[in-house]
């Protein structure tokens, strides 16, 4: 009896590389900063976080009268978002995920896709869930200019 062995090679049209995208801290600072000042301005005090394709914390932002727990809640949201790679709002539906270790179905998170390429996530927490996930969309559309003409 033989075993198959696993192959690595690559057809011989394709690349053996697989190219990504990721945020610049500076990118993903911006938009933290614009999603909290869009709650703001709503009368809202939240935390806003941006963590990339692996759920790992590029950007947060807290105002400086948001509530504590909006720290962890925004982290794990955008995590949720980042690693399910579909908004915390489409996700209801999938109860079987809430223990899940991290995973956190709350509405407030999106993920960040631009022409075809994948980033990351964004969550904000402090504001009823559906302004959070409108802030959230206002910290992405801040750099959207700069993610669509990225090449």
């Amino acid at each position: 009896m033989t075993l198959a062995q696993p192959s690595l090679y690559a057809a011989e049209d394709s690349s053996p590389y697989l190219t990504i995208r990721l945020l610049t801290a500076e990118i993903a600072q911006q938009m933290v900063s614009s999603a909290v000042a869009n709650c703001d301005k709503r009368g809202y005090r939240v935390a806003a976080a941006v963590v990339d394709r692996n759920g790992n914390l590029v950007a947060f932002l807290r105002h400086s009268l948001a509530a504590p727990h909006t720290v962890k809640v925004s982290q794990r949201k955008a995590y949720t978002a980042a690693t399910l790679q579909s908004a915390t709002s489409d996700m209801s539906h999938r109860p079987d995920l809430n223990f899940a270790p991290d995973i956190l179905l709350i509405v407030g998170a999106v993920p960040i896709k631009f022409v075809g390429h994948f980033y990351g996530g964004m969550a904000v927490a402090g504001a009823p869930p559906d302004i959070d996930e409108q802030c959230a969309l206002a910290g992405i559309e801040a750099v959207s200019d700069i993610l669509l003409f990225a090449d």
